[in-house]
């Protein structure tokens, strides 16, 4: 669901009068504050998820390849290493930002490989277009204070926001924060700010 939101976002800042700014948060850290669980945790909710991801897919035009074991690999991958390696380019090169989370989402569902490798990250940066000595300086940042504080500050923030999951959009609308949750809020999200939905491929 993420995904779908930064796809589809993505594809309207062109279209729509919006300054888009992505902003990567430690998920596990913003349920833990809202006392929410993983959605795979209820096996029926777990099922149903994986259904529907393959029904958005083809909605939003976006390659998928699901897999039996991916509510496993969801729970058990680690996704900490692969959100610092995002906040460190998004403090040092932010305009790689939306190829690099494209990146690691294909990366992880439709090449199910393990994120929190670090072959894989870099594997992953260089798809998204980054040098290896980049990629290199980013992967050595990532245990640095400072990006371990970036991320949790943004984390924190996106909890201040309300935030108690992911898809998180926060819209300032007259210089009042809104926030929307889900994949499904982006045609909402357009009518409160004055603009026109014109479905996920506009």
């Amino acid at each position: 669901h993420h995904y779908f939101t930064l796809q589809v976002l993505c594809r309207y800042q062109h279209v729509w009068n919006i300054d888009l700014r992505l902003r990567p948060a430690f998920l596990a850290g913003i349920m833990q504050a809202a006392g929410n669980k993983p959605p795979g945790m209820l096996p029926k909710r777990g099922e149903y998820m994986l259904k529907d991801i393959k029904r958005m897919a083809k909605y939003y035009q976006v390659p998928l390849q699901t897999s039996r074991n991916d509510m496993q690999r969801i729970i058990s991958t680690s996704s900490l290493g692969a959100m610092r390696f995002i906040t460190a380019v998004g403090m040092t090169q932010p305009h790689y930002l939306e190829p690099l989370s494209r990146e690691f989402w294909i990366s992880f569902w439709s090449q199910h490989e393990d994120i929190s490798q670090t072959e894989t990250m870099l594997a992953i940066a260089k798809q998204a277009g980054l040098s290896s000595e980049l990629a290199q300086k980013v992967l050595e940042m990532i245990s640095s204070p400072e990006v371990k504080n970036r991320l949790r500050e943004t984390t924190e923030e996106a909890i201040k926001y309300g935030a108690f999951g992911m898809p998180a959009v926060v819209t300032h609308v007259n210089g009042e924060p809104q926030l929307f949750f889900g994949s499904d809020r982006v045609e909402l999200l357009g009518s409160i700010i004055g603009e026109k939905w014109m479905g996920p491929v506009p």
